[in-house]
Protein backbone atom coordinates (compact mmCIF):
# COMPACT_ATOMS: atom_id res chain seq x y z
CA UNK A 1 0.00 0.00 0.00
CA UNK A 2 3.00 2.30 0.16
CA UNK A 3 3.07 4.86 -2.60
CA UNK A 4 6.09 6.03 -4.52
CA UNK A 5 6.29 9.54 -5.87
CA UNK A 6 5.92 8.39 -9.48
CA UNK A 7 2.68 6.52 -8.75
CA UNK A 8 -0.68 8.27 -8.89
CA UNK A 9 -2.17 9.14 -5.54
CA UNK A 10 -5.26 7.37 -4.31
CA UNK A 11 -7.69 10.21 -5.08
CA UNK A 12 -6.45 10.40 -8.69
CA UNK A 13 -6.95 6.67 -9.12
CA UNK A 14 -10.46 6.89 -7.66
CA UNK A 15 -11.34 9.74 -10.01
CA UNK A 16 -10.03 7.84 -13.04
CA UNK A 17 -11.85 4.69 -11.95
CA UNK A 18 -15.07 6.69 -11.59
CA UNK A 19 -14.53 7.87 -15.17
CA UNK A 20 -14.43 4.23 -16.29
CA UNK A 21 -10.70 3.50 -16.32
CA UNK A 22 -10.56 -0.14 -15.31
CA UNK A 23 -6.75 0.00 -15.07
CA UNK A 24 -7.02 2.60 -12.29
CA UNK A 25 -9.42 0.38 -10.39
CA UNK A 26 -6.94 -2.47 -10.90
CA UNK A 27 -4.21 -0.38 -9.26
CA UNK A 28 -6.52 0.32 -6.31
CA UNK A 29 -7.27 -3.39 -6.10
CA UNK A 30 -3.57 -4.29 -6.01
CA UNK A 31 -2.85 -1.63 -3.39
CA UNK A 32 -5.64 -2.64 -1.03
CA UNK A 33 -6.36 -6.35 -1.62
CA UNK A 34 -4.01 -7.71 1.08
CA UNK A 35 -5.24 -5.12 3.54
CA UNK A 36 -8.88 -6.08 2.91
CA UNK A 37 -7.98 -9.77 3.35
CA UNK A 38 -6.32 -8.94 6.67
CA UNK A 39 -9.27 -6.81 7.77
CA UNK A 40 -11.76 -9.52 6.79
CA UNK A 41 -9.61 -12.11 8.51
CA UNK A 42 -9.77 -10.09 11.72
CA UNK A 43 -13.56 -10.46 11.53
CA UNK A 44 -13.87 -14.06 10.31
CA UNK A 45 -10.85 -16.00 11.52
CA UNK A 46 -10.88 -17.99 8.29
CA UNK A 47 -8.40 -17.08 5.55
CA UNK A 48 -10.55 -18.59 2.78
CA UNK A 49 -13.62 -16.65 3.88
CA UNK A 50 -11.45 -13.53 4.25
CA UNK A 51 -10.20 -13.85 0.67
CA UNK A 52 -13.77 -14.31 -0.56
CA UNK A 53 -14.84 -11.27 1.46
CA UNK A 54 -12.05 -9.17 -0.05
CA UNK A 55 -13.10 -10.20 -3.56
CA UNK A 56 -16.73 -9.39 -2.81
CA UNK A 57 -15.66 -6.07 -1.31
CA UNK A 58 -13.99 -5.02 -4.54
CA UNK A 59 -16.96 -6.15 -6.61
CA UNK A 60 -19.25 -3.96 -4.50
CA UNK A 61 -16.76 -1.08 -4.57
CA UNK A 62 -16.54 -1.25 -8.36
CA UNK A 63 -20.33 -1.21 -8.63
CA UNK A 64 -20.82 1.56 -6.04
CA UNK A 65 -17.76 3.75 -6.65
CA UNK A 66 -19.97 6.61 -7.81
CA UNK A 67 -21.56 6.65 -4.32
CA UNK A 68 -18.25 7.49 -2.65
CA UNK A 69 -18.67 11.10 -1.54
CA UNK A 70 -15.03 11.91 -0.71
CA UNK A 71 -12.48 10.33 -3.04
CA UNK A 72 -9.75 10.99 -0.44
CA UNK A 73 -11.50 8.55 1.93
CA UNK A 74 -11.44 5.54 -0.39
CA UNK A 75 -9.54 3.27 2.03
CA UNK A 76 -11.95 3.91 4.90
CA UNK A 77 -14.97 3.51 2.62
CA UNK A 78 -13.56 0.24 1.29
CA UNK A 79 -12.86 -0.97 4.84
CA UNK A 80 -16.48 -0.29 5.81
CA UNK A 81 -17.70 -2.38 2.89
CA UNK A 82 -15.24 -5.12 3.81
CA UNK A 83 -16.37 -5.23 7.44
CA UNK A 84 -20.01 -5.58 6.38
CA UNK A 85 -19.25 -8.29 3.82
CA UNK A 86 -17.09 -10.20 6.30
CA UNK A 87 -19.82 -10.04 8.97
CA UNK A 88 -22.40 -11.34 6.48
CA UNK A 89 -20.12 -14.16 5.36
CA UNK A 90 -19.23 -14.95 8.95
CA UNK A 91 -22.90 -15.35 9.83
CA UNK A 92 -23.36 -17.75 6.93
CA UNK A 93 -20.42 -19.97 7.82
CA UNK A 94 -19.79 -22.00 10.95
CA UNK A 95 -16.31 -21.24 12.26
CA UNK A 96 -14.04 -24.30 12.14
CA UNK A 97 -10.83 -23.10 13.71
CA UNK A 98 -10.47 -19.38 14.40
CA UNK A 99 -7.07 -19.77 16.00
CA UNK A 100 -5.08 -20.65 12.89
CA UNK A 101 -3.54 -17.67 11.19
CA UNK A 102 -1.77 -18.75 8.04
CA UNK A 103 0.80 -16.15 7.22
CA UNK A 104 0.47 -13.97 4.15
CA UNK A 105 4.21 -13.55 4.43
CA UNK A 106 6.34 -15.37 1.86
CA UNK A 107 8.68 -16.84 4.48
CA UNK A 108 7.28 -18.87 7.41
CA UNK A 109 9.90 -17.55 9.84
CA UNK A 110 8.36 -14.08 9.41
CA UNK A 111 5.07 -15.24 10.97
CA UNK A 112 4.89 -13.14 14.13
CA UNK A 113 2.00 -14.99 15.75
CA UNK A 114 2.45 -18.01 17.96
CA UNK A 115 -0.56 -20.23 18.63
CA UNK A 116 -1.04 -18.72 22.06
CA UNK A 117 -0.75 -15.15 20.74
CA UNK A 118 -3.32 -15.96 18.04
CA UNK A 119 -5.71 -17.30 20.64
CA UNK A 120 -5.30 -14.22 22.82
CA UNK A 121 -5.59 -11.80 19.90
CA UNK A 122 -8.80 -13.52 18.88
CA UNK A 123 -10.29 -12.81 22.30
CA UNK A 124 -9.89 -9.04 21.77
CA UNK A 125 -12.80 -6.90 20.69
CA UNK A 126 -12.92 -6.12 16.96
CA UNK A 127 -11.77 -2.52 17.43
CA UNK A 128 -8.67 -3.77 19.26
CA UNK A 129 -8.07 -6.78 17.02
CA UNK A 130 -8.21 -4.88 13.68
CA UNK A 131 -5.18 -2.63 14.22
CA UNK A 132 -3.17 -5.55 15.65
CA UNK A 133 -3.87 -7.70 12.59
CA UNK A 134 -3.26 -4.84 10.15
CA UNK A 135 0.02 -3.87 11.84
CA UNK A 136 1.56 -7.26 12.56
CA UNK A 137 -0.10 -9.46 9.95
CA UNK A 138 -0.21 -7.09 6.98
CA UNK A 139 2.73 -4.88 8.09
CA UNK A 140 0.86 -1.61 7.55
CA UNK A 141 2.23 1.65 8.91
CA UNK A 142 0.26 3.63 11.47
CA UNK A 143 -0.69 6.09 8.72
CA UNK A 144 -1.97 3.30 6.50
CA UNK A 145 -3.96 1.75 9.35
CA UNK A 146 -5.45 5.16 10.14
CA UNK A 147 -6.57 5.51 6.52
CA UNK A 148 -8.10 2.05 6.40
CA UNK A 149 -9.90 2.33 9.74
CA UNK A 150 -10.88 5.98 9.26
CA UNK A 151 -9.27 7.11 12.52
CA UNK A 152 -6.33 9.34 13.42
CA UNK A 153 -2.74 8.11 13.69
CA UNK A 154 -2.91 8.94 17.39
CA UNK A 155 -5.99 6.74 17.76
CA UNK A 156 -4.15 3.90 16.00
CA UNK A 157 -1.23 4.35 18.37
CA UNK A 158 -3.54 4.33 21.39
CA UNK A 159 -5.48 1.27 20.23
CA UNK A 160 -2.28 -0.63 19.54
CA UNK A 161 -0.83 0.20 22.94
CA UNK A 162 -4.02 -0.85 24.73
CA UNK A 163 -4.37 -4.01 22.66
CA UNK A 164 -0.73 -5.02 23.15
CA UNK A 165 -1.07 -4.48 26.90
CA UNK A 166 -4.16 -6.69 26.95
CA UNK A 167 -2.36 -9.36 24.94
CA UNK A 168 0.75 -9.17 27.14
CA UNK A 169 -1.33 -9.35 30.33
CA UNK A 170 -3.26 -12.38 29.09
CA UNK A 171 -0.08 -14.08 27.89
CA UNK A 172 1.57 -13.47 31.25
CA UNK A 173 -1.54 -14.90 32.92
CA UNK A 174 -1.16 -18.16 30.95
CA UNK A 175 2.59 -18.28 31.52
CA UNK A 176 3.99 -17.01 28.21
CA UNK A 177 6.70 -14.54 29.14
CA UNK A 178 9.69 -15.16 26.87
CA UNK A 179 8.54 -12.86 24.07
CA UNK A 180 8.72 -9.06 24.21
CA UNK A 181 5.65 -7.66 22.48
CA UNK A 182 6.74 -4.06 22.79
CA UNK A 183 4.47 -3.29 25.71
Amino acid sequence: MSEKTDQPIESQLVERARDGCIDSFGVLYRRFYRTMVALAYSATGDICVAEDAAQETFAIACRDLSKLKNKDKFAGWLAGICRNVARQMNRQKVQKDVHRLPSLQTQPEQDLFTDEVRRVVWQLRRRDREPIVLRYYDNLSYEQIAGVLGISVQAVHGRLIRAKRKVAKQLKHVGVTEVDYGV
